[in-house]
């Protein structure tokens, strides 16, 4: 570094609810070093978090000490297999206060979505009575947002092709909130299902669920919330959410890749289609056809990912140990004190509200003359891992009419110094560019 960076007023370091320290000796990849030897400082959790030691050991102990395929075989390794990944349902379950028999495991969120987006359109053609109930169809509607990753979008666009239905979307407004100003209009009585993210993974906005659930029961409408950016930093308890669905990654949350969950009320559950079909899934099989078994095994048809899931697990109860008032309070801190220190950086203008009032730890920002690919190369060269691009949410780039911007992602390892890296990290990158303004210019936001 070149300078040291003055700290602007409002960007106190109030104490962190956290450990980091402690923390951060919980997970191996942060004792490395990039970049000929510089320290990493790792701020892409939005797009997959790092992985504590017992996670690493939970899926160790499976393929060491049990590895066989659930719910198959009667040897002593199948049924202990079996034992611990139906005792990882339970545990996962009580994480967003759901019983085990809601919880259904995928690969990640963007399968869970297309899981349920599936089972909409399969119900029209269903031969069971029962499976007719949710159909989607033409004149029916689905409404999304604007501030939607792509996994909670293309789904929708895809199921409205497939159905002949129309979709539909709340925009945002300048400050990069939810305009809720059209709500009674855009969800009316040909809504079929509403499918909005709990917390924007680019803009960071934490969105007014109860306004939105509130107008979908008032239509008779499904509710499936995106929690794959706000599971794995704040609680969520589906009894209060008050959805039909609510889908989340395990990568996102210290947990594996390879392992997500799609939460949905029983009734609802029971009353879809299977999406994928095969071992497991089935009551009987005859040649002339077959049937399903009831939730959540209709849904998880062939051998499951049992080491993820028993990962996943390990990470829940890692989140548990913590505390997720205390996890959620760190990142609070955090983001507060980041977006201080940024709009003290003259060039840099802020892509999302401007303050922390419902705001997560996902800060967008862009920097005056310089391409945020650009940004993230230096920064990348100082040990400072960050995303850049559209970050799977096109459309909300183009409502703020910039190429891309640069994103840095908080949690229960990250601290000021960290934050006081990306900081100066960005004024390298001016300095580099040869675009550094004065500090009277200001920032914005």
């Amino acid at each position: 570094m070149t300078e040291t960076v003055s700290r602007p007023a409002g960007a106190q370091q109030v104490p962190l609810p956290l450990d980091v320290e402690a923390i951060r000796a919980d997970f191996p990849i942060l004792s490395r070093t990039v970049r000929d030897g510089k320290r990493l400082v790792y701020l892409d959790s939005g797009a997959t978090s790092q992985k504590p030691t017992s996670v690493l050991d939970a899926e160790r102990w499976f393929y060491e000490n049990v590895n066989a395929a659930p719910h198959r075989g009667a040897h002593q390794l199948a049924e202990e297999a079996t034992a611990a990944y139906e005792a990882a349902r339970t545990t996962i379950g009580a994480f967003i206060g759901a019983p085990e028999n809601e919880v259904v495991f995928t690969r990640n969120s963007t399968e869970a979505i297309n899981l349920v987006a599936y089972a909409l359109s399969n119900a029209a053609t269903a031969k069971e009575p029962e499976f007719r109930r949710y159909a989607v169809g033409q004149g029916d509607e689905i409404v999304v947002t604007e501030m939607e990753h792509h996994a909670n979008l293309l789904p929708w666009q895809q199921l409205c092709e497939r159905t002949g239905a129309t979709l539909r979307w709340l925009g945002l407004t300048d400050d990069g909130r939810l305009d809720l100003s059209d709500l009674a209009t855009v969800v009316n009585e040909r809504t079929k299902l509403v499918a909005v993210t709990q917390q924007s993974n680019i803009l960071g906005t934490i969105n007014p669920l109860g306004d939105i659930v509130a107008r979908a029961r008032e239509v008779g409408a499904l509710v499936l919330v995106d929690g794959a950016q706000s599971v794995p930093h704040q609680r969520v308890d589906v009894t209060e959410l008050g959805a039909d669905f609510l889908v989340f990654s395990g990568h996102k949350m210290l947990g594996p890749t390879g392992v997500g969950v799609l939460w949905g009320r029983y009734d609802v559950l029971d009353a879809l289609p299977p999406f994928l079909t095969g071992g497991s899934m089935i009551e009987v099989v005859r040649m002339e056809g077959s049937t399903f078994m009831p939730p959540p095994q209709r849904f998880e048809a062939g051998v499951p990912m049992t080491a993820q899931v028993i990962g996943l697990a390990a990470a829940v109860e890692y989140l548990q140990r913590l505390g997720m008032d205390q996890v959620q309070a760190h990142e609070e801190a955090l983001t507060e004190y980041a977006l201080a220190q940024l709009r003290a950086v003259p060039g840099v203008t802020v892509i999302g509200p401007p303050d922390t009032v419902a705001r997560g730890g996902a800060i967008s920002f862009t920097v005056e003359g310089i391409h945020p690919h650009d940004v993230g190369q230096v920064l990348d060269d100082l040990g400072i891992a960050v995303r850049v691009g559209h970050h799977c949410a096109w459309p909300v780039v183009r409502r703020y009419g910039v190429p891309a911007t640069t994103r840095a992602t908080f949690y229960v390892h990250t601290g000021y110094d960290d934050v006081d890296a990306l900081v100066e990290g960005v004024r390298e990158a001016q300095r580099f560019f040869g675009v550094a303004p004065s500090e009277d210019e200001g920032a914005t936001s």
